[in-house]
């Protein structure tokens, strides 16, 4: 939310939000669509440009063995107006 008003406040605004989340467990299927309803609350945009996916680590690295997981997100900032 911080970063959203800094991000505002210098004359931009989010156009889009990609998130990738690699992870062995928890299952986030079920919970993707809250996932992009809070980012866009937070965030203070529509929901439908927010994207967010999940992969597994297939056995591989500490995502893989379930020690941890590892998140990519990526915005594109717009200039206001």
């Amino acid at each position: 939310q911080h970063t959203a008003t800094l991000v505002r406040e210098r004359g931009w605004q989010v156009g889009n939000v990609d998130v990738t989340v690699m992870a062995e467990r928890p299952r986030l299927a079920e919970a993707r669509d809250a996932m992009r309803q809070n980012l866009a609350r937070v965030l203070g945009v529509d929901p439908l440009v927010i994207s967010v996916k999940a992969t597994r680590g297939e056995g591989l690295g500490p995502e893989g063995r379930g020690e941890g997981l590892t998140v990519h997100a990526v915005a594109l900032l717009v200039p206001v107006g």
